[in-house]
């Protein structure tokens, strides 16, 4: 009897184990709070200098899928961002925590951004 409790409790045990090894988070491996943080920042300063007439990131997490996301981060196409100086300025880090950010918060993605 204890030894089927513990076998049990050995199966619960790697079930456990090996479907939180499953759903792990596959993403860039950057910061996503400071990407947010970063992501906005790139568009106030952006529109301090005129280039754009708000603040707010024209672009949401939400409006691309993961998928989508990965592209654009792998072949380096910020041009549907606008504001090239700033992204320019920024360091790889910085690119790679906005990346995280936005891939993380897709529209596929378990969490997507719901604000607009």
């Amino acid at each position: 009897m204890f030894k089927k409790i513990i076998v049990s409790m050995l199966m619960i045990l790697f079930v456990m184990v090996s479907t939180s090894v499953t759903f792990a988070d596959d993403g860039p491996g950057g910061n996503k709070r400071k990407g947010k943080y970063t992501y906005r920042k790139v568009y106030k300063a952006c529109a301090q200098r005129g280039e754009v007439s708000e603040k707010k990131p024209p672009i949401n997490p939400s409006d691309k899928t993961m998928a989508q996301w990965q592209r654009i981060f792998e072949n380096k196409d910020f041009a549907d961002f606008k504001c090239a100086p700033e992204w320019a300025a920024l360091s790889d880090e910085d690119i790679l925590d906005i990346y995280s950010y936005l891939y993380g918060y897709a529209a596929d993605s378990p969490s997507p951004a719901t604000c607009k």
